[in-house]
């Protein structure tokens, strides 16, 4: 594997201690956290108990999912393994729920397949009124007729129910239930 794969693998965070007498430090995964969370001291010497956690590199899906989850020290086992075991499509339907609809997610005991999250790869509400009607979802509309069709009053109306949003950079269109 090249460097640069390897880095663009690589999900780096930072704990900031709470107290103001403490430095912080950046970890690549739970185990150097625990290692060196337990070890982290004050300047007097005391334990340091809380931490931030924040997100300083690595994939823009997966800060999206740290942020829309709202990962804290006790979940940071359970972070890594959704930003390495989940597709893009999990972690996409997380970040909508839990990021845009204010649905709780508990990174240690809920999974992507707990919420239902209709997800469409496309730009514009036109488009999917257009992917609609081409699927049939409007009964069977003669090819003749399709031309008079008007994709942007359908598309408004499935504003209703859908809701365009961007992910890492990619502009997706979503309804949940």
């Amino acid at each position: 594997m090249s460097k640069k794969a390897e880095t663009q693998d690589r999900t780096i965070l930072y704990a900031q201690p709470y107290q103001i007498g403490a430095d912080g430090f950046y970890f690549e995964d739970a185990e150097a956290y625990a290692a060196k969370a337990e070890a982290a001291r004050n300047h007097w010497g005391e334990p340091v108990e809380e931490f931030e956690i924040q997100f300083i590199d690595g994939e823009a899906i997966d800060a999206a999912l740290f942020e829309a989850v709202g990962v804290h020290q006790g979940d940071i086992a359970a972070f890594f393994d959704a930003a390495q075991d989940w597709d893009d499509h999990q972690k996409r339907v997380v970040i909508i729920a839990a990021g845009e609809c204010g649905y709780t997610f508990n990174l240690a005991i809920d999974t992507p397949d707990d919420l239902e999250v209709d997800i469409y790869d496309m730009d514009s509400l036109t488009a999917l009124a257009a992917h609609f009607v081409d699927e049939g979802l409007f009964g069977d509309i003669p090819e003749r007729l399709q031309f008079y069709i008007d994709y942007e009053a359908i598309g408004r109306d499935l504003g209703m129910d859908y809701t365009l949003t961007n992910i890492a950079g990619d502009t997706l269109i979503y309804r949940a239930h």
